[in-house]
């Protein structure tokens, strides 16, 4: 009932946005007779504002088409390689990738889209092969396609690993770090001869008992069945997945803002301001990351709901009872994917511990394997974009890789 009142909130305003759109091109028209006017400038910024207010912001392109790398600009093709009904496998593929560290980078199902790591792809691509998950909008899956659940993602982990093929380093940003450590940890036990040469796992929360943050308390402080009751929606038509049951990507999108409302307030007086006072610079900056904040998707219900109680509630990997499809998660049996962790000393979303915790489970590696890095001054969005990433998070996570898949090639 709630998804479908948003979609009728949606339609309701979608002819005062045509009417702002107008407005706005009337405007900023180059045969307007007041070009210069103070009036001018505020009626085109009070429209400006209301189109982004009440407009639906699509998936945003990676719009990688090219890279520097040793000094030298190096084109980038973007292909799907291969596709299921909730994700799609993207491969950047670029001329001069012989001989370079194969990277999957696995992307977050927690809201955003995958172009949230289109920094995080672009800076790994100077120095590596890379793969990343792209996961498709529920509200886009027909209901015939099936459910998924967390063992699903689980499994399109390991079968994405074999398809890209031997000595694939996986790096899982945020939520996905634990159903990543869940494959990687039955690849071992199954002995897989693709199982990864490194396993890197940015600001993910593998013992949410450590450092809990609000995000953690609210989980633990109400039932499985208070967040079904509250959070699961009916997709309404005409979207093909609709009677799809999802966690909405609008009401995903409501707590992200609500997390930090006074910040998004200012950003948009600040945005009012700065189209009325000529500041272009400034505005578009503001466009460029909330285009992508803005834009999300909506989860399959039985997985959000799968993650809340067994990463969230339950803590089943810490506490060693995860089971994926019928077998135990022991990633005690880990003994030759090393292992990264890295974790943000302002991260307010995955707290500080959380991440590291892994290092407690993996008892099967030597201390030689494993690696933690705390990254000082660095909030949860900083682990994996911008500037603090690119200097001082990824050469760590580099080196890394490049270490590892080395020391693994003489062992083999």
């Amino acid at each position: 009932m709630l998804y479908a009142m948003h979609e009728l909130n949606y339609a309701m305003f979608s002819p005062w946005n045509m009417m702002a759109k107008a407005n706005l091109a009337a405007l900023s028209s180059p045969w307007n007779p007041f070009p210069s006017s103070p009036l001018r400038a505020y009626l085109a910024a009070s429209n400006d504002l209301f189109l982004r207010m009440t407009r639906r912001y699509e998936k945003p392109a990676f719009g990688i088409t090219e890279i520097e790398a040793g000094g030298q600009k190096v084109a980038i093709d973007q292909q799907t390689v291969l596709e299921r009904p909730f994700c799609r496998l993207l491969h950047f593929v670029r001329g001069s990738a012989t001989g370079l560290p194969k990277v999957l980078l696995v992307a977050p199902l927690s809201g955003h889209h995958a172009t949230l790591l289109r920094d995080t792809a672009r800076t790994f691509l100077q120095d590596h092969d890379v793969w990343i998950t792209d996961w498709t909008d529920a509200r886009q899956v027909p209901v015939a396609a099936g459910s998924f659940h967390f063992d699903d993602f689980v499994n399109y982990v390991r079968d994405f690993v074999h398809f890209i093929g031997p000595a694939t380093n996986v790096v899982a940003v945020c939520q996905p770090a634990v159903p990543v450590m869940a494959a990687v940890s039955l690849m071992a036990a199954a002995r897989d001869p693709l199982a990864p040469p490194t396993m890197t796992l940015m600001g993910g929360p593998i013992d949410t008992r450590t450092g809990p943050t609000s995000v953690n308390r609210f989980a633990e402080q109400r039932s499985s069945e208070w967040f079904e009751r509250n959070f699961i929606q009916t997709v309404p038509p005409p979207h093909p997945g609709c009677m799809r049951l999802v966690y909405p990507g609008f009401l995903q999108h409501a707590c992200f803002v609500a997390m930090n409302a006074d910040k998004h307030v200012k950003a948009y007086q600040d945005y009012f301001n700065h189209l009325v006072e000529g500041d272009d610079d400034s505005a578009a900056a503001h466009r460029v990351f909330y285009d992508e904040y803005n834009a999300v998707l909506d989860l399959p219900g039985e997985f959000y709901l799968d993650t809340v109680r067994r990463v969230f509630q339950n803590h089943d990997l810490p506490l060693g009872t995860l089971v994926v499809d019928g077998e135990k998660v022991m990633p005690q049996l880990i003994t030759d994917t090393a292992l990264l962790t890295i974790e943000g000393e302002r991260d307010d979303i995955t707290g500080q511990g959380q991440t590291v915790a892994a290092h407690d489970l993996c008892t099967g590696l030597a201390p030689g394997q494993k690696k933690h890095f705390l990254a000082l001054g660095v909030g949860h969005y900083g682990i994996f974009n911008g500037r603090k990433f690119r200097e001082m998070i990824y050469p760590q996570v580099r080196e890394f890789i490049r270490d590892h898949a080395a020391t693994q090639a003489k062992a083999a």
